[in-house]
């Protein structure tokens, strides 16, 4: 494997592929394509099946396509070998439930009460089923629809993917569960459909083997299909496909906080698990070929925000539950052999939000025009100066954490401390700019309250995760605040 040093420009790829660049005209020429196809989907073309993957917690460089060094990832780095390879791409959020609540909607999750979660916890609010989303408009336009894997936007009975557009669920509804005994920290949780199962072995493979048969059972059909992969790869607990003796002595210990796994995990172990969920996303790309449908079928691989403890963000400083590069730039492929140019690198800011209006469009549908995008079609406007130049917001209760990313700068504020950074210059984050360029700074912050006060206001209520002195060392000096812990659900009257 290379040992050249990994930056945000050519991490990880060999020197063919990172000197190829996305051209503006290649990126127009295919942008041209993809609109003209939708606007003649009618017609004689045949609309593109989708499946979207996404990993959970997986950092930025924990690929080896974008710098990983430990391991290789072979079959997701064909995506980007055949595809395009994002380098600032954004979560919506910092953890997981938030950003799929953006991801599902394609918009900014502060618009919702279960945006608010971070993540959700114990508390009963979830996607309101009435509320138009990425599934239920695809299957308004006639596609078939299908998650397999992770959930985590509310529980049943009022709440759940059967609900909110996908006809097929096989996973899990929670926010973790253990790799082979499938138990979550309050209960057991895998299911098909509304239905709790049990079912031997390890998540991954019965997420890809699900996936891939999913994907046989739907090709059958003439009509498209929407597929959405959510693995529970790399999330701890931190047991790769051989260490089922760490999983039981998880579960001896009648401790359901066990899960977090605080006292296990190395990055051999974390290597391991990537590993296996790349090797089950060469069965689905294979189980895509046999069927002969992977030159109209999108694929795009992500994460749902940044890595966590044995993650690999670098050129980046923090980790999920931060508002910090590392904790919410992550890794965006996406392969569409005929409409995108293969081992294109796009530059273009694009974030979790985005996917929603593009896949849209893409496949002839709409953003409900009473739900209008905060997303942006990334396909139709790629390479364009004002997607590279937009402005995009977070926050996160924890912490009392603002962030704002114009162009090249970003304003961060982290509980009292505000700071405004060039992170194109300085993607780690250590020259605070504010005193040099007051301007930009005072700019960006007014920009930042303008579009906060278009959101909801954070609830007193609602959890939000993050790490204190105890748990990870580095993290020393900060204590657990009473007001993030998570709190019992509130019965309605």
């Amino acid at each position: 494997m290379s040992t050249e040093p990994k930056d945000q420009t050519d991490a990880g790829l060999s020197p063919a592929s990172a000197r190829t660049r996305l051209s503006r005209r290649a990126v127009l020429a295919a942008s041209v394509g993809a609109a003209g196809a939708c606007a003649g989907r009618a017609a004689a073309d045949t609309p593109p099946n989708i499946v979207f993957i996404m990993a959970d917690d997986l950092g930025y460089a924990d690929l080896s396509c974008y710098g990983r060094r430990e391991y290789e990832t072979p079959h997701i780095d064909s995506l980007a070998r055949d595809g395009m390879r994002h380098l600032q791409a954004y979560a919506n959020s910092a953890v997981c439930s938030a950003t799929r609540t953006a991801l599902i909607t394609g918009r900014y999750q502060y618009r919702l009460p279960v945006g608010l979660e971070e993540p959700i916890a114990l508390r009963d609010v979830g996607l309101p089923p009435s509320h138009p989303t990425l599934p239920s408009l695809l299957r308004d336009r006639g596609y078939q629809t299908a998650l397999v894997g992770k959930w985590h936007l509310g529980s049943l009975p009022n709440y759940g993917p059967l609900k909110s557009g996908y006809d097929h669920f096989w996973g899990y509804r929670s926010g973790a569960i253990d790799y082979f005994t499938h138990q979550g920290v309050m209960a057991p949780d895998l299911w098909d459909g509304e239905t709790q199962i049990e079912q031997d072995g390890y998540l991954t493979d019965l997420l890809g083997q699900r996936a891939t048969e999913m994907i046989s059972s739907l090709a059958k059909s003439d009509r498209p299909f929407f597929l959405s992969l959510h693995f529970s790869a790399p999330h701890w607990p931190w047991t790769g496909p051989d260490d089922e003796a760490e999983s039981r002595r998880l579960a001896e210990t009648g401790n359901p906080a066990a899960l977090l796994h605080w006292d296990g995990g190395d990055l051999e172990t974390y290597g391991a698990i990537v590993k296996r969920m790349d090797f089950q996303v060469g069965r689905v790309l294979k189980a895509l070929s046999e069927a002969r449908l992977e030159d109209n079928t999108i694929v795009v691989f992500t994460s749902d925000n940044g890595g966590e403890r044995f993650s690999d963000t670098w050129p980046f400083s923090g980790k999920k539950t931060h508002l910090l590069e590392g904790g919410i730039r992550v890794p965006s492929i996406v392969r569409w052999p005929e409409k995108l140019k293969a081992g294109a690198v796009s530059n273009d800011m694009v974030i979790s939000m985005d996917w929603a209006p593009t896949l849209l469009q893409a496949c002839g549908a709409q953003m409900h025009p009473d739900f209008p995008a905060d997303g942006v079609d990334i396909f139709q406007r790629a390479g364009e100066p004002d997607l590279q130049e937009r402005t995009l917001f977070w926050r996160y209760k924890n912490l009392s954490q603002e962030a704002c990313r114009s162009g090249r700068w970003k304003y961060l504020k982290i509980l009292d401390n505000t700071f405004l950074f060039d992170v194109v210059a300085d993607p780690l984050e250590r020259a605070n700019l504010k005193e040099r360029h007051p301007d930009i700074f005072a700019e960006l912050q007014r920009k930042y309250r303008a579009w906060n006060a278009t959101m909801l206001p954070i609830d007193a209520l609602s959890y939000s995760h993050g790490f204190v002195g105890s748990e990870m060392a580095d993290h020393f000096g900060l204590e657990r605040n009473p007001d993030d812990m998570p709190r019992p659900a509130v019965k309605p009257e």
